[in-house]
C-alpha cells in the first residue's frame, strides 16, 4: 500500500476541524457536499458564491437550515477564516483566493479535503488526462467490481469524492475509489497520494485557467506523488515525461500502448490486450486480459483507455478474467463515439464530447472515410495540425458555430480539395440543416462524424444538448 508517512494524519486533521472557521468557495456541484461534511465535523462554515440567482438562493437556504452561513453575490474572504476549500472552477486569481493567499490562509480543493478525511483502509486509484478520463474511470470501476471489489467511480464522474469517504448509514465505505481528477482539482491538492495513478494523455486545454501549457501539465503531474505507482501512455510524450520527471523514481512505472508490450507494460498483440507488467516473470511471460473487440467501441483511443484502466485494476490484484468481464459490462457514457443510426448505408456517429482538437483527432482517426461535422468555440485552440492529419480521410466537411472561420481557413490550407458546407444559422433547428448537408455529401460506407473540436456554449447549453440535437436530426432522416 501507499506509504502514509508524509502529509497530515486524517484523524488529527478531522479532530482539528471542530470550531475551525472554514470558508467554502463556490455553491456549485462540489460546494454543498463539502459544506455538509465540514458541518458534520462541527466546523464553523461560511459558503461564499458570487451568484445570487434562484438556484443559488435555494441551495443557500438548504445549507443555512443545516447550520452554515451563506453569503451570495460576493467574493470577499470571510473574517477569521483559517482554511478555504475551493470549488474546482474557481481560478487562482479569484479575489477571494488571492486574499486568502495574502493572509497566509491555506487553500485546498474538495479532493484534498476528502483525502485528509479518508478512511485509512480505503484505496484510491486516480486518472487524469485531457481526454478520456471518464471512460477510463468507468472501465476501471467495472473491472474492479467484476473482480469482487467494493468500488465506486468518483470525482468528476458520478459521486462527489467527499461523499465517498464518508461512512454509509450502516457505517461502511467503499473499499476502492476509481477517481477522475481534473487539472483544477489537482492544482488544489497538496498531500494527495493515490495507490496508483495514470496520466492518459496531455494536450492544450484550460490554458486560460492555468496561465499556459506548462502550468497545466504541471498540475496533471501532481497525480504522481512519492510512493504512487505510475501508469503512463507510451504513445504520449507528456504522459511519459510527467511519470518519469514528476513521479517517484523508486515507484513502479507501468507503460501502456497499442503496440506489442515490452516487459513492464500492457499492450496489444494479435488482437489481444496483453499484460507483461503484473505477471510473475515479465521478461518471459505475458497474460491475456481480453480481446480487442471486447472494448466498446473498439477504436484506437478507446483501446488505450481500456489498457490504462486494466493497468490500474491489475495494480491492486484484479485477475485477468475480471478485466474482460468488466469490459463486457461497461456501458460508454453518452456522446462518446456513439453510433446513432445507419441510413442509406451511411453511419452517423455522435462524438459531441470531442470538445477540443486533441479529442477530435482521436475520433477522426477511428474512421476511414468521413463527412466531418465540426465547429463551435475553439477558445484559441490551434486546428491546423488536426485538419492536416484528418485531410486524407475527409469526404466532406460541415461547419457550424462561432469559430468556424478558423476551421475553414485550415481546411483551405490543408484540404483544399474537400467540399465544405458552411452553416451560418444559429437557431434551434440548426442541426437539421447540418445533418441534411452532411447526408448530401456522404456516400454509402462513409461515416458522418460529429466531432466538433470545440466547445458548445456558443449555440447549445452543453455538449450533451449538441449531441442530442444531432441524434434527433439523424433519426428524422430514417423516418
Amino acid at each position: 500500500m501507499v506509504d502514509e508517512s508524509d502529509g497530515e494524519d486524517p484523524v488529527s486533521f478531522e479532530t482539528a476541524l471542530k470550531d475551525r472557521v472554514v470558508c467554502v468557495a463556490g455553491l456549485g456541484v462540489s460546494g454543498p457536499p463539502v459544506a455538509r461534511a465540514l458541518l458534520r465535523r462541527e466546523a464553523r462554515v461560511t459558503v461564499v458564491d458570487g451568484r445570487d440567482d434562484g438556484p443559488a438562493q435555494e441551495a443557500a437556504e438548504r445549507l443555512r437550515a443545516e447550520g452554515a452561513r451563506v453569503e451570495l453575490g460576493t467574493s470577499t474572504l470571510p473574517k477569521d477564516t483559517t482554511l478555504v476549500v475551493t470549488s474546482p472552477g474557481w481560478r487562482p486569481d479569484s479575489p477571494l483566493l488571492v486574499a486568502a493567499a495574502r493572509a497566509g490562509v491555506e487553500v485546498i480543493g474538495d479532493v484534498e479535503l476528502a483525502w485528509r478525511l479518508r478512511p485509512t483502509n480505503q484505496t484510491w486509484l486516480a486518472v487524469t488526462g485531457t481526454n478520456g478520463k471518464t471512460t477510463t474511470v468507468r472501465m476501471l470501476e467495472a473491472m474492479l467490481r467484476a473482480g469482487g471489489r467494493d468500488a465506486i467511480a468518483v470525482g468528476n464522474v458520478g459521486t462527489p469524492v467527499i461523499d465517498a469517504v464518508l461512512p454509509d448509514d450502516d457505517g461502511t465505505h467503499a473499499e476502492v475509489l476509481a477517481l477522475e481528477l481534473s487539472s483544477f482539482q489537482l492544482h488544489w491538492s497538496s498531500s494527495l497520494r493515490p495507490y496508483a495513478a495514470a496520466v492518459i494523455n496531455v494536450a492544450s486545454d484550460h490554458l486560460d485557467w492555468h496561465g499556459g501549457f506548462e502550468p497545466y501539465a504541471e498540475a496533471k503531474g501532481r497525480i504522481y506523488p512519492r510512493g504512487t505507482i505510475r501508469v503512463a501512455n507510451r504513445a504520449d510524450e507528456w504522459s511519459v515525461r510527467l511519470a518519469t520527471e514528476r513521479g517517484d523514481p523508486e515507484a513502479p512505472l507501468v507503460g501502456f500502448s497499442l503496440g506489442v508490450p515490452s516487459p513492464g507494460e500492457l499492450g496489444v498483440a494479435e488482437s489481444l490486450l496483453v499484460d507483461r507488467a503484473f505477471v510473475d516473470t515479465p521478461h518471459s511471460d505475458a497474460e491475456e486480459l481480453a480481446r480487442v473487440d471486447d472494448v466498446v467501441p473498439a477504436v484506437p483511443h478507446n483501446i488505450a483507455n481500456a489498457l490504462a484502466a486494466a493497468a490500474l485494476a491489475r495494480s491492486v490484484g484484479v485477475p485477468a478474467d475480471a478485466v474482460r468481464a468488466g469490459l463486457a459490462t461497461f456501458v460508454p457514457e453518452p456522446h462518446r463515439i456513439t453510433h446513432v443510426a445507419t441510413v442509406d448505408g451511411v453511419h452517423y456517429v455522435d462524438d459531441s464530447k470531442a470538445t477540443n482538437p486533441h479529442a477530435a483527432a482521436s475520433s477522426v482517426a477511428s474512421y476511414e472515410s468521413i463527412v466531418w461535422v465540426a465547429g463551435g468555440l475553439l477558445k484559441g485552440a490551434e486546428v491546423g495540425p488536426l485538419v492536416r492529419a484528418a485531410a486524407p480521410r475527409l469526404r466532406g466537411v460541415v461547419l457550424l458555430g462561432t469559430d468556424r472561420a478558423e476551421l475553414r481557413g485550415a481546411l483551405d490550407e490543408h484540404a483544399p480539395h474537400v467540399p465544405v458546407v458552411d452553416i451560418e444559422r444559429t437557431d434551434d433547428t440548426v442541426m437539421s440543416a447540418v445533418v441534411a448537408a452532411a447526408a448530401g455529401l456522404a456516400h454509402s460506407g462513409d461515416t458522418v462524424l460529429l466531432a466538433p473540436a470545440a466547445a458548445s456554449m456558443d449555440m447549445f447549453t452543453d455538449y450533451n444538448e449538441r449531441g442530442d440535437r444531432f441524434a434527433t436530426a439523424v433519426r428524422a432522416l430514417d423516418r
